[in-house]
């Protein structure tokens, strides 16, 4: 029997969705398997249904055969056309999903590196996969490299060689409920290790090992055969996160292999406090298990952003540089390692000076944390009283916590590209009516700015495709994509229009450069506040700015402050237009510098211009956060600055200087 169907589960078959799509496949006694685009896979197979990468939205057709086929075929469609499913809490909530939560870690957005004058030329340069600065001793951790044995079976020792294969596969999964079990996993690690156990136990690993030693192949040359094709073909497919599982899935072969030749990993328990841990490659399993508190950074040849030691790291505020390849081996004699997760460069031995650098980062970093709590609650005023807000650059509702913790007066910028970019298919109307209101509410009475879609030809996104374009920075991105593409753009203006009912969203243009771009925008919002009064849904106000971040938009600046009610200067833009360097060019770096007098007065212009018309006038960029250049932000007229959290509670301190 087969049916087919519009997959509506939120983000598709991956993550929580998929677990729980094969537990409800395995309750039934038929073979189901689920069809997509010619391709099929087993319903009741883990890393089947992700390597299948089902999206919302797509056409899928579920074939079943079986004494009960009628009852699955209805289960498994309901499932699929339940926008809601697998979005439930599990009955063990000690196991959380382990791709979920890589996926939540993963919206935050990497640290920017700071000014090429501040790089070490002699360093080696992985992937900044960790903030944070780190200096200790080396500890290198160099496993033996499991290899085949090749051994040929007899046919009489085919059918023993599979028990010895389970039973390993049982040992494993032993070892890993009994960390589950135990207290020392966070949350975030005990999600991961459980998808660990998951991948041991699936069918696909399993049948594929079984097949290979059914051929006459010993179970160690068997496993390590399976698991590098089913890595191959999860790096194959186009998402990132699950390229990453390619990691995962050679991580649970190794520990199957040990366990069919009895032996351990060399343990991590031993690594001294502050130790730099050095590795070519570190299975997930054995990075949760270890003494996280003792680690002071983590340096691998493998992994990226998105690998579960980059989350297990980050969770833990351990800096991390992944990706050195075999750069990594230059540093199997180090004595001790200078490491800079902001930048993702590390410095072997390094020489007094470097060493000293370091040192007084991470000092000055310590000891400023601890003095600026006071300013949390601060309320910075100008020596007149006027209050200046300090607010946050965010991208994503889970960094809401790190704003409010810091003190932040509400939102200057949120980011709706990360909301866009996080997902594989547009985001709904309602997904982000949502996602604006619960920012709302988050920061109430404050107010949160949110930026409209600011995407283009250098950051693509699922479901808008880019023209080729020889400079994207200087092509159909921001205001002129949205305005070009009312499908997507009239979305997003109505889930604004209907998180305004709170009365504290703003919201704001991205890369402006004509008035005719505001006046085309103001009329779409009116068609839109048009169709949601005729369908009786509910919707607020909203103020409306632009960001000042084009040559052209500071020129025009008077007039623009005509037709709007607030400018943001995003500095970071501004700058790399006022100075014709691109920002991530390090041969121009010099020239991208926002005290140059040419991009301080365009600031002081556009500064001007507001006050003038009686309009708030705040900064975006991160300049906003630099207590060298605050106070005379602040004498050019500007009452907001927003900036990333870390930066709050300094600049409180600054502006409260500033008045005393």
């Amino acid at each position: 029997m087969e049916r087919s169907t519009i997959v509506r589960v939120q983000e598709g078959l991956h993550a929580r969705p998929a677990t729980r799509f094969v537990k409800l496949a395995k309750s039934f006694e038929s073979e189901v398997e689920i069809v997509k685009g010619g391709k099929a896979a087993s319903a009741k197979s883990a890393v089947k249904l992700m390597l299948l990468a089902v999206k919302e939205n797509d056409e899928v057709t579920i074939r079943t055969s079986g004494a009960d086929e009628i009852e699955a075929v209805e289960a498994l469609i309901g499932y699929l056309e339940n926008p809601l499913a697998g979005l439930a809490e599990e009955a063990a909530p000690a196991e959380p999903d382990a791709t979920a939560i890589a996926k939540e870690t993963l919206k935050l957005e990497p640290v920017k590196p700071a000014a090429v004058d501040e790089d070490i030329p002699s360093a080696l340069r992985g992937v900044a996969a960790s903030e944070g600065y780190a200096i200790g001793r080396a500890f290198p951790h160099f496993p033996q490299e499991i290899k085949p044995e090749n051994r040929k079976l007899s046919a009489t020792d085919i059918d023993s060689e599979i028990a010895r294969f389970r039973d390993a596969v049982e040992t494993v999964q032993a070892r890993m409920n009994a960390s589950l079990a135990s207290d020392s996993l966070s949350a975030n690690d005990r999600g991961i290790v459980a998808a660990l156990r998951d991948i041991a136990a699936d069918d696909e690993l399993r049948d594929e090992v079984v097949a290979v030693i059914r051929s006459g192949i010993d179970a160690v040359s068997a496993v390590i055969g399976a698991a590098a094709k089913i890595a191959a073909q999860f790096g194959q497919v186009d998402d990132p996160y699950l390229n990453a599982r390619a990691d995962d899935v050679h991580s649970v072969g190794r520990q199957i292999c040990l366990a069919l030749l009895g032996q351990s990993d060399a343990s991590l328990d031993d690594i001294p406090q502050g130790a730099i841990l050095i590795a070519e490659d570190i299975g997930a399993w054995d990075l949760a298990r270890a003494p996280l508190k003792r680690i002071g950074g983590i340096v691998c040849g493998h992994g990226g952003a998105t690998s579960h030691i980059a989350i297990i790291a980050r969770a833990h505020g351990i800096p991390a540089v992944l990706g050195m390849g075999k750069q990594v081996h230059e540093l199997r004699q180090a004595s001790e390692i200078a490491l800079d997760g902001h930048r993702g460069q590390i410095v072997a031995d390094p020489a007094a000076d470097i060493r000293a650098r370091f040192k007084a980062r991470i000092d000055d970093a310590a000891r400023e944390r601890e003095a600026l709590k006071i300013f949390k609650d601060a309320t910075p005023r100008r020596a007149d009283g006027t209050v200046i807000e300090v607010a946050a650059n965010i991208g994503s509702l889970e960094e809401i916590d790190a704003a409010r913790e810091a003190g932040a007066m509400g939102v200057g910028l949120f980011r709706t590209e990360l909301l866009f970019m996080r997902h594989m298919h547009l985001p709904s109307e309602d997904m982000q009516a949502e996602t604006y209101a619960a920012l709302a509410n988050a920061f109430a009475p404050y107010p949160v700015i949110v930026r409209t879609l600011d995407i283009g030809g250098d950051k693509p996104i699922s479901g808008i495709e880019f023209p080729q374009e020889e400079n994207p920075f200087l092509g159909w991105r921001g205001i002129r994509m949205c305005l070009d593409r009312p499908d997507i753009f009239k979305p997003q203006l109505r889930a604004l229009l209907r998180a305004a009912v709170h009365g504290n969203v703003k919201v704001m243009l991205p890369m402006v450069s004509d008035i005719d771009e505001v006046r085309r925008t103001r009329s779409l919002i009116e068609t839109c506040k048009a169709e949601l009064r005729a369908e009786g849904t509910a919707f607020g106000e909203f103020s409306l700015g632009v960001m000042i971040e084009t040559p052209a938009a500071v020129l025009i600046a008077p007039a623009l402050a005509k037709e709007v009610d607030f400018f943001s200067i995003g500095t970071n833009d501004l700058t790399q237009y006022i100075m014709a360097a691109d920002r991530l060019n390090p041969t121009v770096a010099k020239l991208n510098d926002v005290t140059n007098v040419a991009v301080m007065s365009a600031i002081e212009m556009t500064a001007r211009a507001g006050v003038a018309a009686g309009i708030m006038v705040g900064m975006c960029g991160e300049a906003a956060g630099r207590p060298d250049l605050i106070p005379q932000f602040i004498r050019m007229g500007l009452t907001e600055l927003s900036m990333s959290p870390a930066s709050v509670q300094r600049a409180k301190k600054r502006i409260a200087e500033l008045g005393a």
